[in-house]
């Protein structure tokens, strides 16, 4: 990985403060993986500063190192990284040196944008989970799978360890253990309905005496959350998609088709168990690329014409 920063001999001026610093963090049990990076932040700190002493660093100027930083193409998370370590030099400077206030106190990294989650489209997760034959008994507990992913919008941890007992074909539900203990009721599609209907047929047969979850290996035991994420893999490579499989981007997958569909931002944090909102709002961001994709193709006046191109 190329640096950001010019290779210079560690300047002498600090270098005492530095080995302190590395001092106390041994002392703390630091990692040396932990500690050699404090060390790169300490000198690319030194670089930045050139001639000017640390102890006596301006707030104006730590701030303008932030953005000789974003200059330079960090991300934000390197940037707060960057800033967490030095902070951290400070305060111990401050403590055992006597440097008298750490200009970094109140220096903020920029925001780094949070990727969108990958989500198929309807359409492509039609064609997916109709493709995955049911036939066999291995092959009908991996359909039935995929079609409890993206019909109740589960995490793997919860699909993996999803009781038997908490599955009511009847009612169409299912009651799910999710993040933080909390319990939350699911429903089940037709499709998964049946689907679940059809492995429960082979189950005994693989099922070890006492094994009371949902799905389980071909061994008997419950199913890990690897060996689920396993088997969609599976299924990318024998289907021949170029779009990676995995359990959350089914998740991902029926939030956003919700969404699409109901505008109910409410019911779709309920359904997958978010203790905040604000993790379900990521999801707009999806409805409004499908929204503006299907603008820019309907809208009469979305973009110019050809001829208007050519003109």
């Amino acid at each position: 990985m190329p640096s950001h920063f010019p290779k210079t001999p560690e300047p002498s001026r600090h270098l005492g403060d530095f080995d302190h610093f590395d001092t106390v963090l041994a002392a703390e049990a630091a990692s040396a993986l932990t500690r050699s990076a404090y060390r790169r932040d300490l000198l690319a700190l030194a670089e930045l500063a050139g001639d000017t002493d640390l102890a006596t660093l301006p707030v104006r100027t730590a701030r303008g190192f932030v953005r000789i930083l974003v200059g330079r193409q960090l991300s934000g998370r390197s940037v707060a990284r960057m800033l967490s370590a030095w902070r951290s030099f400070y305060r111990i400077m401050m403590r055992d040196r006597g440097w008298s206030a750490n200009p970094f106190a109140t220096v903020r990294a920029p925001r780094t944008p949070k990727p969108l989650p990958a989500a198929f489209d309807a359409e492509a997760v039609n064609r997916l989970i109709d493709n995955v034959g049911d036939d066999e008994g291995i092959d009908c507990r991996d359909r039935a799978i995929l079609e409890l992913l993206y019909s109740s919008g589960l995490r793997v941890a919860e699909l993996a360890a999803l009781p038997l007992a908490q599955v009511d074909l009847v009612a169409g539900l299912a009651r799910v253990l999710g993040k933080g203990g909390r319990t939350r009721e699911v429903p089940v599609g037709a499709t998964a309905i049946e689907a679940i209907r059809r492995w429960l047929l082979m189950r005994p047969q693989y099922a070890a005496q006492g094994v009371d979850t949902l799905f389980v290996s071909i061994r008997g035991t419950p199913m890990t959350t690897r060996a689920v994420e396993y088997r969609l893999r599976h299924w990318q490579l024998k289907l021949g998609l170029t779009e990676r499989l995995y359990p959350h981007k089914l998740r991902h997958s029926v939030a956003s088709h919700l969404l699409q569909r109901s505008h109910d931002l409410r019911a779709v944090q309920e359904f997958l168990g978010h203790a905040n909102l604000s993790t379900t709002q990521i999801y707009t961001h999806l409805d409004f690329a499908h929204l503006k994709e299907g603008y820019d193709k309907a809208h009469p006046r979305a973009k110019r014409s050809d001829d208007e191109r050519q003109d």
